[in-house]
């Protein structure tokens, strides 16, 4: 997965009329490449008989990769709330009996292990945020600027509202708002009035709106990225929930992980990045007691260990996959 402002962002022109058959083979499992795949897959230090979760399945990359170093009684267990990201995984479990698929955001990973009878304690847990190559690629989902598309968004396109409803109804200080935390958007007041003004007059219903409408509104541009890059991005992470969903899961993944178990986690921008950040030190601290009150040392240490520094992708990764180059792997091991 990626965010979208590791789009190709060369001109800020629209890439109009992608053929159905170009779509089609974007969708292929095979289309997707991973990013940081042998770092993160190696940062698990895969057991041959541990449980592992994917919990942004996509299209099943990093999870084959678990799996071939999986043993007989391996087990992983794959999340996503794309139904086209399901079916692929579906297919996988059909092939690989170590391996089930599971319908759902990671913010719930608690509830799905529980559904899918997981009692014991993980061995490690990946999560791979953003959006995947196959939803940016298809106009249809309406996540990038680069296609004209429905402007939608939704990593579930069956549940909760799209970007076009939010978009319709948001108050103009709520859009400044969202563009300014989500997209760190400077424009971001300009932005949102030119939204609320234009859909006075017309709705905005389609990407190629939106970047239009936010190409006119914003005054300076970055070399090299399309100016509405940061409103995409914001929009986006709006939509899904995207941080409120990792924080979630965050806050349940060391109740769940096994001593020594890992987690790692790839994100493609600085909130995702500073989020899991700051999880990964809170929890390698500990609990913060009184001064003068009397504890063992076992009490007040921390539940997570760093491990390493974080990682970004190699040259060469990013010369084969420009999407791979805002990445940064972070990952942290279970205490006692």
């Amino acid at each position: 997965m990626m965010s979208p402002c590791s789009q190709d962002a060369r001109s800020p022109r629209l890439i109009r009329g992608a053929s159905h058959g170009k779509r089609r083979s974007e969708n292929h499992p095979l289309s997707h490449k991973p990013v940081l795949l042998e770092e993160s897959v190696s940062a698990l230090l895969v057991q041959s008989d541990g449980i592992y979760v994917d919990g942004t399945f996509g299209r099943g990359g990093h999870s084959r990769a678990i799996l071939a170093r999986l043993g007989a009684a391996g087990r992983l267990l794959g999340f996503d709330r794309d139904p086209e990201a399901v079916a692929v995984g579906r297919a996988l479990a059909a092939e690989d009996g170590r391996f089930s698929i599971h319908r759902g955001s990671f913010a719930d990973i608690g509830r799905l292990l529980d559904e899918a009878g997981i009692d014991a304690r993980l061995n490690g847990v990946l999560l791979d945020l953003g959006v995947s190559s196959p939803q940016l690629d298809t106009p249809e989902r309406g996540f990038s600027f680069m296609a004209d598309g429905p402007l939608d968004m939704r990593m579930d396109p069956d549940s909760g509202e799209s970007a076009a409803q939010w978009l319709a109804r948001a108050e103009q200080g709520e859009i400044a708002t969202v563009l300014r935390e989500f997209g760190e958007e400077r424009f971001a007041n300009r932005i949102a009035r030119a939204i609320v003004e234009t859909r006075a007059q017309t709705p905005l219903r389609t990407t190629a709106q939106l970047a239009e409408l936010v190409a006119r509104a914003v005054p300076k541009r970055e070399p090299g990225k399309h100016p509405a890059t940061r409103t995409f991005q914001a929009v986006r992470i709006q939509v899904n929930g995207e941080l409120e969903a990792l924080r979630r899961c965050l806050d349940q993944v060391c109740d769940r992980l096994a001593v020594g178990g890992r987690l790692a986690v790839i994100s493609f921008h600085s909130l995702e990045d500073r989020l899991v950040k700051r999880f990964i030190r809170r929890e390698s601290r500990g609990p913060e007691l009184p001064k003068g009150v009397p504890a063992r040392a076992v009490e007040v240490q921390g539940r997570l260990r760093p491990v390493g520094k974080s990682v970004r992708p190699s040259a060469d990764e990013e010369a084969h996959n420009p999407r791979a180059r805002s990445a940064t792997l972070r990952v942290a091991e279970r205490l006692p």
